[in-house]
């Protein structure tokens, strides 16, 4: 009687002892199939939200109608809070060109830059400084101006005319014999709105660029690309 008592009970220690093991198993496997589902839920939601990007490729081809040759041109880009410079150079200067013929300064100035943005505020805009160098290496401001970069994809041939400050009749006075002549406190009265319009200015020369643009994932905010 207590044999069979005895078998009894190991019969049933081995039946819980092998339903433990599978529930062991069972959960385990579980937790390690756990962070796969995260990873791959992560990665789609990922994919879901792509950043927007923007590539420019061009030239600063040169500048024609100032009162004289041997110029050179600083530039640089603007941009919102929102953009952010993932490749390139956002600022730069040309070389000096002396054209023996004609009144175009040819500079060939390369820009390449690769921007990514999570919204269409603050849309790049190209601001430009024309200087004169004279035989003595003096340089004397000729213009300023500014464009806006295009939002269309494809290849761009721009045209962005340059202004200078008038001064004073004084100013102009000391510019006919010494030279130089009014400029900017800050560049940024280049491309910003109300304090750059109650400036007294006199119009320069014409600056030449060619943008080649790339868009991407600008779709989701109503840009075709």
């Amino acid at each position: 009687m207590r044999t069979h008592q005895s078998l009894k009970s190991n019969e049933t220690l081995r039946r819980l002892f092998l339903f433990a093991c599978s529930e062991t198993q069972a959960l385990a496997a579980r937790w390690q199939h756990k962070p796969c589902q995260t990873k791959n839920i992560h990665k789609q939601s990922t994919r879901k939200t792509p950043m927007a990007e923007l590539h420019i490729i061009g030239q600063i081809i040169g500048a024609t109608g100032f009162p004289q040759n041997s110029l050179f041109c600083k530039w640089g880009v603007h941009t919102g809070g929102a953009w952010r410079l993932l490749s390139g150079l956002k600022e730069g200067q040309t070389q000096v060109d002396m054209p023996q013929t004609g009144d175009m300064a040819y500079w060939s100035h390369p820009i390449d830059l690769h921007y990514t943005t999570k919204g269409l505020q603050g849309w790049p805009k190209l601001h430009l400084q024309v200087w004169h160098q004279d035989s003595f290496g003096r340089c004397q401001l000729y213009g300023y101006g500014y464009i806006h970069v295009p939002s269309s994809a494809g290849q761009h041939r721009l045209q962005c005319v340059t202004w200078r400050p008038l001064g004073t009749w004084q100013d102009q006075l000391a510019e006919m014999f010494v030279g130089g002549g009014p400029q900017l406190r800050s560049p940024d009265l280049i491309y910003s709105g109300a304090d750059r319009y109650r400036l007294h200015t006199v119009g320069m020369g014409t600056v030449e660029l060619e943008l080649c643009v790339i868009l991407r994932h600008f779709d989701r905010y109503g840009v075709e690309s």
